[in-house]
């Protein structure tokens, strides 16, 4: 394993890359294209789905083997898998474009440098490593560290997307891949690095990321306002996409509308024209609506708005929820450790008030359910009461949550990793004791609160 904590460590990264690309491996396009280019792009659409980049989560990237939210060890090594795999797969990626637009053979793994280079903004770097590529001149090792430094202040960061926070890892990674991919498809093709069109691409990337944040506020803000902890979250996650000076104003603008009052979903999206665009955009927002466990009514009606606003028809929409399904069910475990972490006691007010409104409207027949479910309640009691559970007690009481959420779907939080250490909070916030009385602690009784004990469901 490369420690990535020390220089040296993207060169060698890069020849593995380069050891494991094969040209033999591309898949001939069904239709006969008359270009490279035109060969590349369709490879870029096909791959991006295929490494599940377009996703943003590259298809060859561990996943954390315990069910419960990672600690800041398990945290930082799945970091350190993501990042890896990403760089990777983008290289292998780049190596494979270079091959369809016919590109003249070069010293590719300087070139990938130069392409990072770029993907992190860095153009002066790039011109340097242009020249001297140029020149036929070896790249110097401050050179290279350079380019290590860069990606390194890029690297995802499993606390960038709190819980009362956006869904903007994927988007960004997205992003990003499809950035890199165009920019080694026009610099291959040409054969030199084109400063002022790298520029443009940059500046659409920091387009799509404001765009994708402009419409997931709009999404998280339909149920109820956010509060203070969810706008400060969703402002530092702005800045942390280190978008231009220009953009990042004028989205910090839009972003703060939309805490104040709702805004029209076509009015957000009215500029936006291509099919892969559209398609981004809903592709994200349903993945945002899933990782929370729960679609509300209101935002099953955002989500058909937006797709009625991006010309998207029903059909299509729902072929991209299955898709997004699909893939959240395969990624669940890496989607969720950006989203749930062990900070639950400083969870946002937001996700507290959602929870605690499903739990209460469904109390009858979650109590219902927990009876039915073999030893449920005892691992239940156990987990709020902060004991420790063993591995084997950790995936029985998953496994029950699922046959629970089967039952009353807007439960399945509890069932994602972190959704033990958010029960054990509600436990703790929510006016009744989730736990049927034989397993609960004895209270000094108080005749009060039976009143507490809501009486509603939904059928």
């Amino acid at each position: 394993m490369l420690d990535f904590s020390k220089a040296g460590w993207l060169l060698p990264l890069l020849d593995e890359a380069m050891a494991s690309a094969s040209a033999s491996s591309l898949e001939p396009s069904a239709t006969p294209l008359t270009s490279g280019r035109a060969r590349a792009r369709a490879y870029l659409r096909r791959t991006l789905r295929a490494t599940g980049l377009l996703y943003g989560t590259p298809a060859d990237t561990p996943t954390p083997q315990d069910a419960d939210a990672p600690t800041e060890l398990q945290a930082r090594a799945l970091e350190e898998q993501l990042f890896r795999a990403v760089v990777k797969t983008l290289a292998r990626m780049a190596l494979d474009l270079a091959w369809l637009v016919g590109a003249r053979e070069g010293p590719r793994r300087e070139q990938l440098l130069l392409l990072f280079a770029v993907l992190t903004g860095e153009l002066a770097l790039a011109d340097a490593l242009d020249t001297r590529l140029a020149a036929g001149k070896a790249v110097s090792k401050r050179l290279v560290g350079k380019v290590e430094a860069a990606l390194r202040k890029r690297e995802p960061t499993l606390a960038g997307d709190p819980m009362y926070g956006l869904v903007l890892h994927n988007g960004a990674q997205y992003a990003d891949a499809q950035l890199f991919c165009r920019q080694a498809i026009d610099y291959f093709s040409s054969g030199r690095f084109q400063r002022e069109r790298a520029q443009r691409r940059l500046d659409f990337s920091a387009r799509q990321k404001a765009l994708l944040v402009d419409v997931l506020t709009g999404l998280a803000c339909v149920d109820r306002l956010p509060g203070p902890s969810a706008r400060r979250a969703i402002l530092r996650q702005v800045e942390d996409l280190r978008l231009p000076g220009p953009v990042e104003t004028e989205l910090k603008a839009a972003v703060k509308q939309s805490f104040e009052r709702r805004r029209s979903v076509r009015d957000v999206v009215k500029q936006v024209r291509s099919v892969d665009m559209r398609h981004f955009l809903l592709e994200q927002t349903l993945l945002a609506a899933l990782v929370d466990g729960r679609r509300t009514r209101r935002e099953r009606v955002f989500i058909s708005e937006l797709a009625d606003a991006l010309h998207v028809p029903k059909e299509e929409l729902h072929r991209l929820e299955l898709e997004m399904a699909e893939f959240y069910a395969q990624h669940r475990s890496l989607v969720d450790a950006f989203t749930v972490t062990d900070a639950a006691g400083a969870m946002g007010e937001d996700m507290v008030a959602g929870v605690q409104e499903v739990v209460e409207k469904n109390f009858h027949r979650l109590m219902q359910e927990i009876r039915e479910t073999g030893d449920l309640a005892v691992l239940l009691t156990k987990a709020a009461r902060r004991q420790t559970l063993t591995g084997e007690e950790r995936k029985r009481m998953r496994a029950q949550l699922i046959d629970v959420a089967k039952a009353i779907p807007a439960l399945a939080i509890f069932a994602a990793p972190g959704g033990f250490l958010l029960l054990a909070a509600l436990t703790k916030l929510l006016p009744f004791n989730l736990l049927p009385s034989a397993f609960q602690e004895e209270q000094p009784v108080d005749a009060d609160n039976d009143e507490l004990v809501p009486e509603r469901e939904v059928g």
